[in-house]
């Protein structure tokens, strides 16, 4: 969870909201379940420290930009073969009640 200052209404941009954001990452885990090894798989930690920087410092109108952001980010790993962000916007201050808005873009690398 991230708190930042996305939307497109000028109390999101100033007072912010919390944002959720899940991502899962197509790769080839074969030699990092063979030999145990974190250098052989993406580091979680740190990409989820590294998300939510990316999430959180800028401010965008569309959480679409943001989840396009965050793609880009996990995609600068050569060995990631796709990945898919979903940003979940519980407080969206819409004018009926829902659960949350959520966004989610997918993407991979041209063979």
């Amino acid at each position: 969870m991230v708190h930042a200052h996305h939307g497109v209404l000028p109390e999101e941009k100033q007072r912010g909201q919390r944002f959720v954001l899940d991502v899962h990452l197509d790769l080839d885990l074969r030699e990092a379940a063979a030999t145990d090894d974190l250098g052989a798989t993406v580091d979680y930690g740190t990409l989820a420290e590294r998300v939510a920087q990316v999430a959180g410092q800028a401010s965008y109108d569309l959480i679409e930009t943001v989840a396009g952001r965050v793609l880009d980010l996990c995609l600068e790993d050569e060995r990631v073969q796709a990945a898919e962000v979903t940003v979940h916007k519980p407080d969206a201050p819409v004018p009926v009640e829902v659960g949350e808005v959520r966004v989610t873009l997918r993407r991979s690398r041209e063979p």
